[in-house]
This record gives C-alpha cells, structure tokens and sequence, in this order.
C-alpha cells in the first residue's frame, strides 16, 4: 500500500558536486541544508495533496539515509509535529566528527605502519595487502561467525563479538599466516576510533564485521586509499584536540534527546545503520539512541515509540559482499503509527545470498539460529 502513497522530495536548497560544500558560503543555503528545507517542503507538500484530494492526508512521514538520516532526526528534533512516522539511517548526524574519525585518523594509524619510500613517505597500498584483509576476515569470522547458533559468513550479533586483531600477531617474522605489530596496532587504532590527549573519547569506535575489507563502492576500514575528499593524507601525526575544535557543526548536527513533544503526539521512529559503514559508525547511532532513552524514561519506554536495527555486514546505507541490505523499513513504521504493530523484527534479504532471509532484530536483541530447520529462512530464527 504504501508504494501508492504520494512522495515528495527536495534538494535542500542547493545543487552541485557530491561533497562540494561550497554552497554553505551562501546563508540561506546553508540554513536549507541545516534544517530549514524539509520543514518547508513538507508543509507545501500537505497543500498539494490536501488540494488534489479534497482532503488532508492521514499520515505523513519521512525516510532517509545518511544525510537523509541526519534529516530525519532533525526534523524529529526541530519540528516534531510534521511527521507522524521517521525512519532515519546511517545519520550522518555528527559529520565533523564522524569525518574525523574515518579520514585522517584512521589514515594516519596506517600511515604509521606503511613502509616508507625514499623521502620517507608512506606507500599506503602497501600498509595492509589483500592476504592480510583477507587474514582480518577470516579470524574474524571464526571468532564470532557461529555465536548467532549457524557459521553462515554474517555477524548478528556484534556487540557480543569479542575479536581483537592482537591475536594474528605474528610471533616471529611476518609472512602469510600473520600481521606484523605495527599492523595490528595500526587496524586497533583506526577501529578504536580518535580520542584526545587526555584519553576522551572523540568520536565513537567502529565495529568488526564482514564488510570492512570492501574496496567499493565505499572503501571498508580495513581498505586504504583515497580519502573521503581527495587524495589520501601522507601525514604521519594528527592533532586530535585542535581538529575536535572545529568538528561541532551547532546547527546542522542532530544532537538533541528532547524528544517529548514528537513522541507526545504519537509520532514513530526507527534507526538502523549497518554494522560495516566505514563512513558514520554504527555506534555513533546506537550511542545517540541510548542517551536519547535514558532521557526519555529508560530503553523499555522509548522502544514503545522508537527502536534501533544492526544491519549486518552492509555498508553505508547499502551493499556489501556479505549483507542482505533488502528490507522494508518504511513499511515498518507504517504498520506500527497506522495499525499500533511495533516492530520486534523486519525481514532482510540481498543478492549477497540468494534465497537467504534473515531477521533484523530491535536492540538490544539480535538473530539467534532456534537450532533446527533451513538456516537460510526467517522463519528458523528468533530475537534473543
């Protein structure tokens, strides 16, 4: 039903080249950007429809991924009555510092390990070579593959997932089987994402999961090369404290957990984010999430309006090798404002494994296998 429904959309006030911030010298532009552009559309939007159909429309909502995401929560935040339903995905909603974390920090850990050309530069696609990706994954997935009941290449349950790198470390001279320790430091350093000089953590760290040896569309992070906005860095230091300075980005970031007058008037919304985006960390969202229900009356009280997803094994707001990134999440919070059906599990699948279907389970449960019948349908596994 809801593929009929009418959809709008807009370009939030600009138009140009993917990452060319130019148009934020401009200050209605930027505003747009902020927050300003979705408010606006949207009420035009309700005229349109309530003039072509004689009437207001029922129910409205919006869905978006990565600044798609971002706008969501800050129209959840900014202007809560507007939708009655939000899914938000991947939110790029800290990109100063989510930037930050997966550009020059992660870079400068690998740099760090590269070997080092005449001028002493790093030879960066030399820092980890594709056996030595292929060495990450493997453990990885023999460590924590099979704790969801089936050895099935996907990790659904990545919080419980206890891998460290430290264990390939090689305990003589390097060769296939292992990583040298300047390699195992540096994958340790990128994943545990950039703290300053007194040990605060700046931004959160990213998951270990199937996806972060990719090389596209979106490099993972265990791949090295050009950085989110150009050529890779050759620098072998960074200033964490001086770069956090200038990350906050005050009116485009979505940073507030007040939201008691969008649940107040029964509004919905669901996050989801995959467990491999090298971009926006999935703990990032899940963090904003669990202060956003310790302000809002405890997990048990928000999961009644809001609920949290992992995707496993997929990327930024789609693809990976390993993933099922097919699933219907606008059709979930349909169900739940329309028909009062809150959303334990959605159903995921993906030309990764044709013929596979898992469920996306609400945090804080995951899948878990029920130990019997085919592995590969829904209907064999549980939220635990």
């Amino acid at each position: 039903l809801h593929d009929a429904l009418p959809i709008s959309s807009n370009d939030t006030g600009h138009q140009g080249a993917v990452f060319d911030f130019g148009f934020m010298k401009d200050e209605q532009a930027f505003l747009d950007f902020s927050y300003e552009a979705n408010h606006q559309v949207a009420d035009v939007a309700k005229q349109f429809i309530a003039a072509y159909y004689g009437k207001p429309a029922s129910h409205s909502y919006f869905v978006g991924c990565s600044t798609g995401g971002r706008e969501g929560m800050i129209l959840t935040q900014r202007y809560p009555e507007e939708f009655d339903g939000v899914v938000s995905g991947a939110p790029a909603r800290r990109t100063g510092f989510s930037n930050l974390a997966s550009g020059p920090w992660a870079a400068v850990a690998y740099n760090q390990a590269a070997p080092k050309d005449a001028s002493g530069k790093p030879i960066i696609a030399q820092a980890l070579s594709d056996d030595d990706r292929k060495l990450v994954i493997g453990a990885l997935l023999k460590r924590c593959d099979a704790r969801d009941g089936v050895a099935d290449g996907m990790i659904f349950d990545p919080l419980g997932c206890d891998f460290v790198p430290v264990e390939l470390e090689c305990k003589r001279e390097k060769d296939a089987s292992c990583l040298s320790p300047s390699q195992v430091k540096a994958i340790k350093t990128a994943f545990a994402g950039p703290k300053n000089l007194h040990g605060d953590q700046v931004y959160p760290a990213y998951l270990y999961d199937t996806g972060v040896a990719a090389r596209a569309p979106i490099p993972g992070m265990l791949a090295i090369g050009p950085g989110i906005f150009g050529p890779p860095t050759m620098a072998m230091e960074i200033d964490v404290d001086q770069m956090a300075k200038a990350a906050g980005q005050p009116l485009v970031d979505a940073l507030s957990t007040n939201l008691t007058s969008f649940s107040g008037h029964g509004g919905k919304q669901i996050f989801y984010h995959g467990d491999s985006d090298p971009w926006f960390s999935a703990l990032d969202t899940l963090g904003y999430y669990q202060a956003m229900a310790a302000d809002n009356g405890g997990l048990e009280k928000v999961s009644e309006w809001s609920r949290f997803f992992f995707v496993p094994g997929m990327g930024h707001c789609g693809g990976g090798e390993a993933a099922l990134d097919n699933f219907d999440m606008l059709g979930a919070i349909v169900d739940w404002v329309e028909r009062g059906i809150a959303p334990q599990s959605v159903e995921a699948s993906g030309k990764a494994f044709p013929g596979r279907t898992r469920p996306l389970c609400a945090y804080p449960k995951h899948a878990q296998y029920k130990g019997s019948g085919d592995a590969e349908k829904t209907e064999n596994f549980e939220c635990r």
